[in-house]
């Protein structure tokens, strides 16, 4: 007799449909920094993403700047189909209230408006397929800026976790994402994203569904300086999985200490001092979450050389930790030591004091 569970391994395979521990028809699992993928299933596959489409017009909006301004709504901007944020027609209202309107209350009456006072809507989602060209993504396309069902309106799990990734660099753009609730006039919007609540260290980002598109889902959260961003297309059970993924996506990060407090760095060449180096050290201790694999690299800032007098405790320059150009974390480093100003060379010219210093630490290498 067949088993149960051998048999769903068999439709699964036949059928091609998700079978993992997800419901998901695609998902992606990224590394916000760095742009690591962490898990994917089907995650180049084209598919509709919904209001996810919002993302990128937010993006769009916020990075194009003066989100103060006063907006008139157009008329064509009210009573729009689909999830609102109630906008009046010839309602007067700055843009970024209509920017927590797209995100937080997933308007597509915000997104018409916002495309609508930024040129039109033509060129808005012109702007949009540009600035995914820009990320170098090829399986995207937006015909409209909410993500009504569209013929050309598609993009992947793994595309939209760099839309999602590289929108969270935005300071705007991630405290609007990141907030709970809203008051504009008369108006409190509330975010439909259940993350921001459910979640520990979730920061966002949006929700989306049609008929068409299933549920969708994009979701942040940082731990430990690290963020992670989750994406499901067509998941019924999306709340539920993106818990899931963030916390497997957690479980692979470890804290690693650097350096402690104190610890000696480099020396740095000193000019007219009664030394001719002095040591730099960590001013507090350097620590970063990462990835069992993930090796990263040391990066000093600060002068190649410093005159004399040097105090000890003060700051020369800072250290990084970078994992390609995320800074995972970072100190000031600051002198050891003091060095006493040495008079007679600070009576030579610069370059006496210059060719003197190099011409001794020749000699003391023959």
């Amino acid at each position: 007799m067949i088993r149960k569970w051998m048999l769903a391994a068999v439709l699964c395979g036949l059928l091609s449909v998700p079978c993992a521990a997800y419901s998901a028809q695609a998902y992606a699992l990224m590394d916000a920094d760095t742009g690591r993928v962490l898990a994917q299933e089907n995650g180049s596959e084209q598919l509709p993403m919904a209001s996810t489409t919002k993302i990128m017009t937010a993006l769009v909006a916020v990075e194009s700047g003066n989100l103060d301004r006063m907006i008139e709504v157009p008329a064509s901007c009210a009573g729009v189909e689909g999830s609102s944020m109630y906008l009046q027609a010839g309602e007067l209202l700055p843009l970024r209230d209509v920017l927590y309107g797209l995100m937080l209350s997933s308007g597509n009456d915000a997104a018409m408006c916002i495309a609508e006072v930024s040129g039109g809507q033509q060129a808005f989602v012109s702007r949009m397929n540009e600035r995914a060209q820009e990320m170098g993504l090829t399986d995207t396309h937006f015909d409209n800026p909410s993500g009504l069902d569209g013929e050309t309106h598609y993009t992947t799990a793994l595309e939209l976790a760099r839309i999602a990734s590289e929108a969270l660099q935005n300071e705007t753009f991630r405290t609007i994402v990141g907030t709970k609730s809203y008051t504009t006039g008369t108006r409190t919007l509330v975010n439909h994203n259940k993350m921001l609540s459910r979640y520990e260290g979730a920061v966002g980002v949006k929700t989306g569904f049609t008929k068409k598109s299933g549920r969708c889902l994009v979701s942040a959260a940082e731990r430990g300086g690290r963020t992670l961003v989750a994406v499901t297309l067509n998941d019924p059970d999306d709340w539920k999985d993106h818990a899931a993924l963030l916390d497997s996506g957690f479980s692979q990060l470890e804290e690693k200490l650097l350096y402690p407090q104190g610890a000696s760095v480099r020396e740095v060449p000193v000019m007219t001092g009664m030394s001719d180096s002095v040591a730099v050290q960590t001013a507090e201790p350097v620590s970063a979450h990462v990835f069992a694999d993930e090796v990263p690299e040391i990066v000093v800032q600060g002068a190649k050389f410093v005159y004399a007098p040097v105090k000890a405790g003060e700051v020369y320059g800072t250290l990084e930790w970078k994992s390609g150009d995320a800074v995972l974390a970072s100190c000031p480093l600051v002198y050891a030591e003091d060095v006493a100003l040495d008079v007679k060379q600070q009576k030579q010219g610069v370059i006496e004091r210059i060719l003197s210093y190099f011409s001794d630490h020749s000699e003391g290498r023959k």
